[in-house]
This record gives C-alpha cells, sequence and structure tokens, in this order.
C-alpha cells in the first residue's frame, strides 16, 4: 500500500480549453485563479497590484486631465489654425466645433476616471469637495498635482502634433505670439472686457458647472442613473461654453488654463503668458472658478442637499442623542413584539 502513489486530478479552467494539473500532496495549486471574482481571498495578487492601490486615484486623474486637454486643445487647435489658406483649403472646424470637443473631453475624462479617483479632474471641484463634503485634505495636493501634470501633457502632445501647422500660421519656427496662437491653449479674456468683468464670469461658469455636478450626484435627485453623470457634464459644459465662452473662454477649470499656460512658455511663448493683464492667469482662470465652485457649493448644501456628508448636515449632540434614544426604543418594541 506505501507504494501506490495518488494521480494528479486534473481541472478543467471554464475560460480556457487548457487543463491544469493540481497534485493533491502539493501545498499550492497550480492552475489559473482569477482574482476579479473573489474581493475576500486577497486583494493583492502580486506586487505591483499593492503598489498601485497607492498610485491608482492620482493616476486616474492625471489621465482624466489629459483627456480633457488632449481634445479641448486639440479641438481649438484644428478650428482655428484651418481657417488659414496656407493650413488648409477649407476650415476644419468652428467655435461649434471647438465647444463639443472641451465638452467630449471633460466627459470622456470623467468616465475614465470616475470609479477610481471620484473623476474630480479640475482643481475647484477637488476643494469644493474638501470644503464642504468631507473629502480628505491631505489628497487634495497630489489630486491637483495629478490634474496639472496631466493637462500639461495633454497640451503638449497637440502642441507636437500641429507643431508644424503653428509653424505656418506664425511664419516660422522661431516666432510665437499670445496673439495669434497662444489662446489655442491657455485661455485669454477678450480685449474690451474689464477685469472684474472676465472674474465674474469664469465665477458664473464654475458655479454652473459645480451645481450641475451635485445634482447629477445626489441620490435625492433623481438618482442618476449610472454612466449617465458624464452626459450630463457634456451637455453642461457644452452649454457653458455656447453661452459665456466669448469672453474669456470659459477655462472653469484651474488645471486646464495653468497646464496648458506652462507648456506655452516652456516651448516659446515667453513670459508673456504669465504677464497678461496683470498675473490675468491667476485671479481668474484659476481664482475665478476656485471662489465660483466653494460658493456654488455652499448653497447647494444649503438650499438643497441632505446628504450626512456635507458639513452642513453634521448633527449636533442634541439630534444624535434623540436618534439613538429613538432607535433604541424602535428596537426595544419590535423585540418585545417578536417574543409575544
Amino acid at each position: 500500500m506505501a507504494d501506490i502513489i495518488k494521480r494528479p486530478i486534473q481541472h478543467r479552467s471554464e475560460t480556457s480549453s487548457s487543463s491544469y494539473v493540481v497534485h493533491t500532496n502539493d501545498g499550492s495549486v497550480m492552475g489559473l485563479v482569477d482574482f476579479a471574482d473573489c474581493d475576500e481571498c486577497s486583494r493583492y495578487p502580486n506586487r505591483w497590484s499593492s503598489m498601485r492601490e497607492y498610485i491608482c486615484a492620482p493616476a486616474a486623474e492625471f489621465i482624466g486631465a489629459f483627456i480633457l486637454c488632449l481634445i479641448g486643445c486639440g479641438g481649438n487647435c484644428q478650428a482655428n489654425l484651418s481657417a488659414n489658406t496656407k493650413v488648409s483649403a477649407s476650415p476644419a472646424g468652428d467655435a461649434l466645433t471647438s465647444n463639443l470637443s472641451w465638452a467630449l473631453g471633460l466627459s470622456l475624462g470623467v468616465w475614465v476616471s470616475a470609479h477610481y479617483s471620484g473623476g474630480h479632474v479640475n482643481p475647484a471641484v477637488t476643494i469644493a469637495l474638501a470644503t464642504m463634503r468631507g473629502f480628505p485634505w491631505k489628497k487634495v495636493p497630489i489630486y491637483i498635482l495629478a490634474q496639472l501634470l496631466g493637462s500639461l501633457c495633454g497640451a503638449g502632445v497637440i502642441y507636437a502634433t500641429y507643431y508644424h501647422q503653428i509653424n505656418i500660421v506664425e511664419g516660422g519656427s522661431n516666432i510665437r505670439t499670445v496673439a495669434v496662437t497662444g489662446g489655442l491653449f491657455a485661455t485669454y479674456a477678450a480685449d474690451y472686457l474689464t477685469s472684474a468683468s472676465a472674474f465674474f464670469t469664469e465665477f458664473v461658469g464654475a458655479a454652473m458647472l459645480l451645481t450641475a455636478i451635485f445634482a447629477f450626484t445626489d441620490k435625492k435627485n433623481g438618482p442618476t442613473p449610472p454612466g449617465v453623470v458624464p452626459v450630463g457634464i457634456f451637455l453642461v459644459i457644452l452649454a457653458i461654453s455656447s453661452s459665456l465662452g466669448m469672453n474669456t473662454g470659459a477655462a472653469l477649470n484651474p488645471a486646464r488654463d495653468l497646464g496648458p499656460r506652462i507648456l506655452t512658455a516652456m516651448v516659446g511663448y515667453g513670459s508673456e503668458v504669465f504677464n497678461f493683464r496683470n498675473q490675468y492667469w491667476l485671479w481668474c482662470p484659476i481664482l475665478g472658478p476656485i471662489f465660483g465652485m466653494i460658493v456654488a457649493a455652499f448653497c447647494y448644501d444649503a438650499l438643497l442637499y441632505k446628504g450626512s456628508d456635507s458639513i452642513l448636515n453634521k448633527p449636533t449632540q442634541d439630534a444624535e442623542r434623540h436618534h439613538y434614544h429613538v432607535c433604541t426604543q424602535r428596537t426595544k418594541n419590535q423585540g418585545d413584539i417578536e417574543t409575544v
């Protein structure tokens, strides 16, 4: 009997035609294991998956911002550069296609990143959520850095794509001017617009965007079916850019403006991109959206929102004691009824 060797047991994967041999006297199972089907056994099937846990959310924000500026700046370049007859015999776009590009860019960016990071793709959204909805402040710097780098890289890819067309429109590879092609990447206010009007435009547009985001994600207001939020954001961005974009270009997003602005400074547009209108880049496309979204978040939570994650809905000690007392009595009464 001692000479009998147990035969290996053959296991066949349901998703593959290959057979995998398992020896009954082994301490481990040699075969195909799908960890995605079970979250209880092991969160990390290998070392990289454990490392990815720490970079997943910032990476999602980076990719979302990258997609936003890749498609948005690309739409600007195609529509405006093709208007030059030396570049194209006929225009390949207009203001509508530019607005559609930014709307689609943000919608796709949110769609890609929503599950992994919340789909902020905007420093102003991140700051508003940290201010009103309990988003951890310790995550804010890394989120903003990821959004900024993603925007810069997205704009960089578009600059490389349209490099030769920009040379034709500018008049040479060593010529770069804000007035001619700088506005294809960063935003600049119209010449006739006062500084107060420019700030107000960004403030209002950003407030509208944040209000829409809060409405789409409010469980009491719908709720919105899964996957529909990016579609709603597409419609909101299209509406805002079509109605308010003429004044300032409707940045609505500090990273969307600052990332491409840094890119243009790096590739030859010089310090003019920052000196325009006495540091316009800071007080209009950065501070305007931030203040607009914080105010919109406060108003929405103060007037409409009933969720417990808002700081305005944090219960008082009296409310907590009352809630505890009522729940205790209800539980006791239910127990008495069951025993009877």
